[in-house]
């Protein structure tokens, strides 16, 4: 009985040893592993927390200001711009016989001109130039110096540019905004996809002398860069070089 009661005892001893030893091994870690993970989600949710708080840097008031205003002349302008042209547009050639050459291009046959110049060559020269054989028209303008290249002109925007047709100077363009006047003569010949005539002058109106002569044809838009573009005159059968060419260049 001494001897059963001193195994159980010893049993009992191996028992708690035991489990103390498994509660170290195992229990002791985990509970310091699971701490640290806890520790640490409370650290991180702290930490998003004073981001969420810390109130942003706020822009300095120049800044802002600076901002805005480019955004409003931005937008401003984009308001006050005639309809974008695209790849195929319609231009018109017009001037009474003893005036100037005009020149505008329209996206379609309704919509006002986004491109309008006055040549100073005369009409009749022009249509003698053509009559010889093609015709070349360069319009050349300079590019914005270096205080102006925030105004941000569009090429078709420039107010002058140089003419030279097949490579001969012809004085100067000035860019012109589409008037009543501009406006009936495109009007007019609106019905028109492609030709050329005359047009009766209008009596009493100033710069009227005599008979007004068009020619109208779709042309090929070609955007080279921001400071280049061209037109091609497309003939109705798609043969042969284009009969009038104009480029546009800022140089």
């Amino acid at each position: 009985m001494a001897r059963a009661s001193q195994e159980s005892s010893s049993s009992k001893r191996h028992f708690h040893w035991t489990k103390k030893i498994g509660t170290e091994n195992d229990e002791v870690p985990t509970f310091k592993s699971s701490s640290n993970s806890i520790e640490e989600d409370k650290k991180e949710n702290a930490r998003s927390h004073a981001a969420l708080l810390t109130p942003k840097k706020k822009l300095p008031a120049v800044a802002v200001a600076r901002l805005r205003s480019v955004l409003s002349a931005f937008g401003k302008n984009r308001s006050n711009l005639p309809m974008g042209l695209g790849p195929r547009v319609v231009g018109t050639l017009f001037g009474y016989r003893r005036g100037h050459v005009h020149f505008a291009f329209q996206r379609d046959p309704n919509s006002p001109p986004a491109f309008l110049i006055e040549l100073a060559t005369p009409i009749s020269g022009l249509v003698r130039e053509m009559a010889s054989g093609l015709v070349r028209i360069a319009l050349e303008c300079d590019k914005e110096k270096e205080e102006e290249k925030n105004r941000a002109v569009r090429l078709l925007e420039e107010p002058m540019w140089r003419t030279y047709c097949n490579g001969k100077k012809c004085g100067f363009a000035t860019r012109r905004e589409c008037g009543p006047k501009e406006w009936r003569v495109l009007k007019a010949v609106e019905p028109i996809s492609m030709g050329a005539g005359v047009l009766p002058g209008s009596a009493g109106e100033p710069g009227a002398d005599g008979e007004l002569m068009f020619m109208r044809a779709k042309f090929e838009r070609i955007v080279g860069s921001r400071d280049s573009e061209a037109f091609y005159m497309m003939n109705p059968d798609s043969n042969g070089a284009p009969e009038l060419s104009i480029y546009l260049l800022r140089v």
